[in-house]
């Protein structure tokens, strides 16, 4: 190994080194704290990207090529455009170099000015005979503002059961929340948890935060009975069982009061499917899952290959036979083939997945939702999972991402993800980051990033070494920034980043100048270079959601009574005395609850209620605070809506607390499906909190039987304002027509009329005319007028009529 400095840090030449391959060789954990990387660290990133770093004279060699690269190159492999300007890497081209522009859709262009969106083939030639190629990548400037604002409701997926779940929450549970938050609460948008393919177990890792693919979701989250074929399957007497089996898997955890059990719900869905599949699809239906297959290409052939091989080898595929471990390999070819059934069947999953997580979003859309459903993105893939199997030439070999030391955690943090090499994005153009997001944004209104600081570096941990020995590794953000804001502008799709913690200067402006949001969470939005107290509501940022808490961090019931110190006490998660630890908490929130009662945000009345009154009264205070903040998105997560005192996930732990396994409970631990949230008058009084500050205006206003599991509503009923016009209209005008109808067969007016000697030689050509031609003119008339008088009347009573409405569904 090179030598390293007395004290450990490297030598110059290995920074110099480091430099050129962007490996940082120190970091600020504060603006006034420098502190350096290891050697170690730093040889092993280099090594991970392909550098010998291993001794002097591979750093001296290494240092010398990488020089050489970089001053013959004419362009780095993929380039940046905003807009119609041209790529900023081009003024550094020889003067006089052509270039030659294969556009995406197939077209030639010699001039980079005015490309359409989109990613391009950039081909430059100096006039010496050098030649490049680059990919060009042409992105909008920014996102579009969002117009106005809105608030929505947070919640981890498999935590919401429905009376018709099977024992965790699911797609069909999602839209139907969406469809209730959006018309009787006037919600804007539903954010979930990732819903990305998990690594199989069992045990299955329940973390959503390590899934198996970003790329691809995962079928434990089908609603089976929503599946078309599902009605045709003959075995009824295997499929009742399987039914009655679901219904205890719901009992258990609504009504027993276990734990999520994820791979029994999958065990049984898995059964169920297989007989679904029994059922042979439509022509239309098998047309469409080919179109599927075709359009998601080798990327789809791969994942589904991985779990048909997982179920023969096991889930850790560093342990396969070694030609399996190659994706390209002849035997892996061989394999796919022997095990096609298992392919196609793992190909059918994700294609009901994606029809329903579609149908979730177009449900929310319908019901008014500005936004619809925002999908949550990890920061990275389990490093045995099929993302690690198929793009193992785009990971780093040997490292994992997490973060540096800080004040909340002395240890730092190491996450088992393994990083992208940025290197080989570049050299790809990107491809793996914008067919993920190109998947996403199939069916997401808008897209959460967690720790989205990784777009612009992540701390590597070098595998065998604590968190404390890692190093940070700069990713080209101008590029990966580009790419997000290509595919959500062509998806019409709002980002939010996760831009808590510690975030180096410059990324918040920068994310703010491409329209992606933030995010920012009352506890920790103080004025940390002033007085340190409770940060005003006009001084918080405008591009931002807003919210009281999230899945790490304490439920606001428990913030606010002191459950989340108790509760880490009871786990021996403490590292101070059970005395300071209340104290600090006890003084935070305090500080808190000041504020809101100097804005009159806390009513007088709260303090001499009862304990549970005061914690409801608490939290309401909360979220009005923020609806004093320009924030332009509000999140309320949903277990505040029912004083659910339980984090879903506990940092820190592992078996010490159920992590990801836990349902919606109310204040006692009860848990609680949809149908009671629904019709929960606790939950309904925090919305009112939030209609009654005028955040939003809802397309339509609550009706108290608008809830899941009530009254089916009559077809009237499920009219939104203008719906209910244009049912009016048409009952009017088919009275009219069938008043019409009837007096023209009336025998007292069609008259068979006597004419003296000839009796019943009927009408006269004028008389019939009139009676035919003209009375039913003339009614139809006289009636539209009285539909139209009383449409006028209407807008008037109605300020959510045709002109309101209009504009919400051109903004959908």
């Amino acid at each position: 190994m090179t030598a390293p400095r007395p004290d450990g840090t490297p030598s110059e030449a290995l920074s110099r080194l480091a430099a050129l391959h962007d490996v940082a060789t120190s970091y600020r954990p504060s603006p006034d704290t420098t502190v350096p990387a290891s050697a170690a660290a730093v040889t092993r990133a280099l090594a991970a990207l392909g550098v010998d770093a291993s001794t002097e004279e591979a750093v001296r060699a290494a240092l010398a090529v990488r020089e050489q690269e970089i001053a013959e190159r004419l362009l780095p492999p993929t380039v940046v455009a905003w807009g119609a300007r041209p790529p900023e890497a081009l003024a550094a081209l020889p003067e006089g170099a052509r270039l030659e522009i294969r556009t995406e859709d197939g077209g030639t262009r010699a001039s980079a000015e005015d490309l359409p969106p989109g990613v391009h083939l950039l081909t430059a030639t100096a006039p010496d005979g050098r030649t490049a190629r680059a990919h060009l990548i042409v992105a909008p400037p920014r996102l579009p503002a969002v117009e106005g604002r809105s608030y929505g409701l947070l919640v981890q997926l498999y935590s919401l059961l429905s009376r018709r779940s099977w024992g965790m929450g699911d797609l069909a549970d999602l839209g139907e929340l969406a469809a209730w938050a959006g018309r009787a609460l006037g919600a804007g948008f539903v954010q979930v948890n990732p819903l990305h393919a998990a690594v199989p177990g069992p045990p299955t890792d329940p973390s959503p935060y390590r899934p198996s693919s970003r790329r691809f979701p995962d079928p434990v989250h089908l609603r089976v009975e929503a599946v078309p074929e599902f009605a045709y399957v003959e075995d009824r007497e295997r499929l009742h069982a399987l039914l009655e089996r679901a219904a205890r898997l719901r009992e258990a955890v609504l009504g027993k009061g276990e734990l999520i059990d994820r791979d029994a719900v999958w065990d049984a869905k898995r059964e169920a499917l297989d007989l679904v599949r029994t059922v042979p699809l439509g022509p239309g239906r098998a047309a469409a899952l080919r179109a599927f297959r075709a359009e998601q290409g080798q990327a789809l052939e791969d994942h589904a290959t991985w779990y048909a091989l997982a179920e023969a080898h096991g889930p850790d595929w560093r342990r396969w036979p070694a030609p399996l471990r190659d994706p390209r390999s002849a035997e892996t070819a061989r394999a796919r083939e022997e095990l096609r059934d298992r392919v196609d069947f793992h190909s059918w999953l994700v294609w009901l997945t994606d029809a329903q997580l579609t149908a979730a979003q177009r449900a929310a859309r319908e019901a008014g939702m500005g936004v619809g459903i925002v999908h949550d993105l990890a920061v990275g893939v389990h490093p045995t999972g099929a993302d690690a199997w198929a793009q193992q030439d785009h990971f780093a070999p040997g490292m994992s991402v997490g973060a540096p030391p800080d004040a909340f955690n002395a240890r730092g943090q190491d996450w088992g993800l393994p990083p992208w090499r940025p290197d080989r994005l570049a050299e790809s153009g990107y491809a793996p980051f914008r067919d993920l997001l190109r998947g996403l944004f199939r069916y997401a209104g808008a897209l959460r990033i967690d720790h989205v600081m990784g777009l612009f570096r992540l701390w590597w941990v070098p595998e065998g070494l604590p968190p404390t020995e890692g190093t940070y590794v700069r990713y080209d953000a101008e590029a990966m920034l580009a790419v997000l804001v290509l595919e959500a502008s062509r998806a019409g799709s709002l980002v939010i980043g996760e831009d808590l913690g510690t975030v180096e200067p410059g990324v918040r402006e920068a994310l703010r100048e491409r329209g992606v949001y933030g995010t920012s969470v009352l506890w920790f939005e103080r004025d940390w270079e002033g007085d340190r107290r409770p940060l005003p509501p006009e001084r918080w940022r405008a591009d931002c959601l807003a919210t009281a808490t999230t899945h790490d961090l304490p439920s606001t019931a428990a913030r606010l009574t002191g459950e989340h110190v108790e509760l880490r006490d009871r786990l021996g998660l403490l590292t101070r005395p059970l005395a300071e630890e209340r104290a600090e908490a006890e003084a935070d929130v305090g500080e808190w609850l000041e504020r809101l009662e100097e804005l009159g945000l806390l009513p007088a009345t709260a303090e001499g209620g009862s304990d549970a009154s005061r914690e409801e009264a608490g939290i309401q205070a909360v979220y009005r605070y923020l609806l004093r903040t320009p924030a332009r998105m509000v999140g309320v997560w949903l277990p505040d809506g029912v004083g659910d005192r339980r984090p879903q996930n506990l940092p820190g732990t592992w078996d010490q607390y159920p992590n990801w396994r836990l349902p919606v409970a109310d204040a006692e631990g009860r848990p609680v499906t949809l149908e009671d949230l629904a019709a929960s008058p606790r939950l309904r009084r925090l919305t009112d909190v939030l209609r009654a500050d005028a955040l939003v205006a809802p397309d339509r206003p609550a009706r108290p039987l608008d809830t899941p599991g009530a009254r089916p509503p009559t077809a009237f009923d499920t009219l939104g304002t203008v719906d209910k016009k244009n049912a009016l209209r048409a009952g009017a005008l088919a009275a009219g027509t069938t008043l019409m109808m009837l007096l023209m067969s009336s025998p007292a007016l069609a008259l068979n009329r006597d004419d003296g000697d000839d009796p019943g030689t009927g009408l006269s050509v004028i008389e019939t005319l009139g009676l035919y031609v003209l009375l039913p003119i003339g009614l139809f008339v006289v009636i539209a007028g009285l539909v139209m008088v009383a449409d006028k009347s209407h807008q008037k009573k109605d300020p959510t009529s045709s002109n309101v409405r209009t504009k919400a569904d051109a903004k959908a």
